[in-house]
C-alpha cells in the first residue's frame, strides 16, 4: 500500500525541524546569558543535586566566617580593654614608688591617694568595655556592665562562663575573658582592685613600709595575672586567624566545585549556538525550497 506525501504533511514535518532547531538555539543562548549551564533540574538531575550540596556547603561556610569576624572583633575590643588596664596598673606602680618615699610629705600622699581612687574607677571603667552592645567581660550576662562606678560598685556582677562562637562543623571556642579574676570585688580576695583601694589607704595614713613591701608584690602579682589574661586572649585570637584562613580556603574550594558543576563553557557553548544558528537557516532554505505552493500545484 502506497502513502501519498501532501504538502500538508511536509509543511508539518519542515516547522516541527525548525522549532526543535529553535529550541536548542533558545536553550544555548539562555545558558550563554547566564553562564548557567543547567537552567531547570531535568537538564542535568545529578548535576543539580550537586549543585544543592555545595550551595549549602558554601552557605555554612559563610557562616563560619561571620562567627570568626564577630569573635575577632569582640577579642579585639578586649585587648584594646585590657592594654589600658596595664597601662592604669603600670601608673599605678609608679604612684606607689613616688608615695613610699620618705621625702613625700602627707598632702603629697593624699594626693597620689586620690589618683590612686581613680585608677581603680578606670580599672572597672575599662572592664565595662562593650562590643555590639554586648558587655565583653560580664561573662554569661552580656545585657548590664559588670561594675558599678563608684567605690560601692566593686563587687562584680558578671556571670562566669564561656561565651562562645561556633566557627566550624562541631568546633566552638571560648572568646571571653574571666575579667572577675583579674580585678576581683574590692575587697578580701587580694586582686587588682582590692589591692588599689588598700594602696590608697596606706597612703593616707603614711605606711610607707606596706607600700614599699607587700603593696608592690601584690600588685605585681595582679599586674601578672592581668597579663596572663592578655595572653589567653591573644593565643585564641591566633586560632581565630588560622580559622579564618582555613575557611577562606574551604570557600575558595567550594566555589570552584560549584562553579565546575553548574557554570557553562562560554566558548564551547558559543560555537554551538554558531553551528545552531548555522543548521536553523540552513533549514530555512531547505524548507522553502521543498514547500512551494502555487496554483499549478494543485492543478497537477
Amino acid at each position: 500500500m502506497s502513502t501519498r506525501v501532501t504538502t500538508g504533511m511536509l509543511s508539518q514535518r519542515v516547522l516541527a525541524d525548525l522549532h526543535r532547531v529553535n529550541e536548542r538555539m533558545v536553550r544555548s543562548q539562555t545558558q550563554i546569558s547566564s553562564g548557567k549551564a543547567i537552567q531547570r533540574p531535568s537538564d542535568d538531575p545529578f548535576g543539580t543535586s550537586r549543585a544543592m550540596v555545595l550551595r549549602e556547603n558554601l552557605d555554612g561556610v559563610e557562616q563560619f566566617q561571620r562567627n570568626v569576624e564577630d569573635a575577632r572583633g569582640w577579642q579585639d575590643a578586649a585587648e584594646s580593654a585590657m592594654t589600658r588596664m596595664s597601662d592604669a596598673v603600670q601608673r599605678t606602680r609608679e604612684l606607689v614608688i613616688q608615695g613610699s618615699n620618705g621625702s613625700a610629705d602627707q598632702s603629697a600622699r593624699d594626693a597620689i591617694a586620690q589618683e590612686i581612687d581613680e585608677l581603680a574607677e578606670s580599672l572597672k571603667e575599662f572592664a565595662n568595655a562593650s562590643y555590639k552592645d554586648q558587655y565583653i567581660f560580664g561573662g554569661v550576662r552580656t545585657d548590664a556592665p559588670p561594675y558599678g562606678q563608684t567605690p560601692a560598685g566593686d563587687v562584680s556582677q558578671a556571670q562566669p562562663g564561656p561565651v562562645a562562637r561556633q566557627i566550624g562543623p562541631g568546633v566552638s571556642v571560648a572568646i571571653n575573658v574571666d575579667l572577675g579574676a583579674v580585678l576581683g570585688n574590692g575587697a578580701g580576695d587580694d586582686r587588682l582592685l582590692h589591692v588599689l583601694r588598700d594602696i590608697a589607704t596606706h597612703l593616707r595614713t603614711g605606711d610607707g613600709a606596706a607600700l614599699r613591701t607587700t603593696d608592690l608584690e601584690r600588685l605585681d602579682a595582679g599586674f601578672a595575672t592581668l597579663l596572663d589574661a592578655r595572653a589567653l586572649n591573644g593565643a585564641r585570637s591566633n586560632r581565630l586567624d588560622a580559622a579564618l584562613g582555613r575557611l577562606a580556603e574551604l570557600e575558595e574550594a567550594s566555589i570552584a566545585q560549584l562553579s565546575a558543576t553548574e557554570d557553562v563553557d562560554i566558548a564551547e557553548a558559543l560555537i554551538g549556538f554558531s553551528s545552531q544558528q548555522a543548521a536553523y537557516q540552513a533549514a530555512l532554505k531547505a524548507g522553502a525550497n521543498i514547500v512551494q505552493s502555487s496554483l499549478m500545484d494543485f492543478l497537477r
